[in-house]
């Protein structure tokens, strides 16, 4: 049992007898990889050695799985005892990430905190949070108000991919003490927070708030899906200077996302006001990611490329000297459909099962590989209950892809998640999707994605 509770491969030794719980806990630094632990069960106690912060963190996070999923419970209780034994471990990847777009759908500050924990329990340590896009901007910037009063909102939101309006308004945003908050909490949870701010394209939000951003008289913060052809002026290079040190000043993430994607008709001086943009970011001491469209701007600095269009692009990305995130669509986009079967609520994009997730290999490997992220994007998720049903148990897959080098086999994988991981997702209230499709609740005509 004690073997059984943890991903493959981890290093686990079970050894005779248990430990009276509750009991204290012993933390030694010790020379262990960055994140790892040791942790020793034994009659006498339990001793946890790690190599940092986050290693201590992570050993606690294995301690509560061995507790059992009702440690999971925001008033957790614990067995009288625990089995005995020794866990070593440490993780594949620096960079296990997630991102969250919170610009289609908003989600409060506590359903992101929520999140985190979510990302924390999986031992995942990278919150790609993206800020703004067409459909709104969630960023306050005190010098430029209109951003969130005018660019945070939007009339109305397309159902499913068809083009018909739901006719509710929608919107919110975050305020420096908001997004400081999410920071520090994350951080606590050894979680890193990417902030990203979308240009020259996804930028529709920011051109209704300020139209002299643009080439055109007027914009409507967009109410569609897609991709939108409207892109910033180059010209205003010093808005956006002046919106990403302000965005420094509350993160303090050594990476930065400035976008870059889906920029049809985008001209070279687009690509020079990204390139410029880049390299003031890194004069700031940070630096700058960007999705794989970017490596076709001359003369970019070093970055963290995104690599979401296929992996190829994470070996070009390589080969000219940048760090890579893979994030393929084919592989790790959580926002497409679980199964082709009909009763799907959001049936968008390709079928990725949970098996897909957790059979995932990266193409890359070496020292330019920083890791590995899963895409939730949330065009057709209006509520926390359907990011949690597109993101689990697949983001649970995913966590062990990002954690630990293969070989992995589904067969071994699959009574681990229904017997342990399903367990602990229920004792945090997650309404994932069941292994043998929706529940009726689910599956309600209406919801954005479904067929009408």
């Amino acid at each position: 049992m004690f073997a059984t509770l943890l991903p493959r491969p981890v290093s686990v030794t079970p050894l005779p007898g248990t430990c009276a719980w509750p009991s204290t806990v012993d933390v030694q630094p010790a020379s262990l990889p960055p994140e790892g632990y040791r942790l020793s069960i034994s009659p006498s106690g339990v001793v946890l050695s790690c190599a940092d912060a986050a290693g201590e963190f992570y050993g606690r996070q294995t301690l509560r799985q061995l507790l059992g999923p009702s440690a999971f419970r925001v008033a957790g209780f614990s067995p009288s005892s625990l089995p005995c034994g020794i866990v070593e471990d440490h993780p594949r990847f620096g960079w296990r990430g997630c991102l969250l777009d919170v610009a289609r759908h908003f989600r409060t500050k506590a359903e992101v905190l929520r999140f985190v924990d979510l990302l924390a329990a999986h031992k995942l340590n990278v919150l790609n949070l993206h800020l703004t896009d067409d459909q709104g901007w969630r960023f306050e910037v005190p010098e430029f108000p209109r951003l969130t009063s005018v660019g945070g909102w939007r009339p109305s939101s397309m159902t499913g991919s068809g083009g018909v309006q739901d006719g509710r308004p929608h919107g919110g945003f975050y305020t420096g003490d908001d997004l400081r908050e999410i920071v520090a909490y994350a951080a606590s949870r050894a979680v890193t927070v990417v902030p990203e701010i979308d240009i020259p394209g996804h930028a529709r939000a920011a051109l209704a708030a300020y139209p002299s951003l643009g080439t055109e008289p007027s914009y409507e913060v967009w109410t569609s899906w897609g991709i939108s052809t409207s892109l910033l002026s180059p010209a205003s290079l010093d808005f956006f200077r002046k919106v990403f040190d302000h965005l420094l000043e509350i993160f303090p993430s050594p990476v930065i996302a400035l976008g870059g994607d889906e920029t049809p008709g985008a001209t070279g001086e687009h690509r020079t006001f990204v390139r410029l943009l880049a390299e003031h970011l890194v004069a700031r001491g940070r630096t700058p990611m960007g999705w794989d469209e970017v490596l076709d701007i001359a003369g970019l600095p070093s970055m963290v490329i995104g690599a979401w269009r296929d992996e190829q692009a994470g070996i070009r990305a390589a080969a000219a000297g940048h760090d890579v995130v893979l994030c393929p669509e084919q592989h790790l986009y959580l926002d497409h459909r679980q199964s082709a079967e009909p009763d799907e609520p959001i049936p968008v994009g390709m079928v990725h099962t949970l098996e897909d997730v957790y059979a995932y290999e990266p193409a890359l490997s070496g020292p330019r590989l920083r890791g590995v992220q899963a895409q939730v994007w949330t065009e057709h998720m209006d509520d926390v209950r359907r990011v949690d049903y597109m993101a689990f148990p697949r983001l649970s897959a995913f966590a062990e892809v990002a954690w630990s080098s293969g070989p992995r086999d589904y067969a071994e994988f699959l009574p681990r998640l229904r017997d342990h991981h399903l367990p602990r997702l229920d004792a945090l209230g997650v309404e994932y999707r069941p292994l043998d499709g929706p529940h009726p609740w689910q599956t309600r005509p209406g919801v954005p994605g479904r067929p009408r």
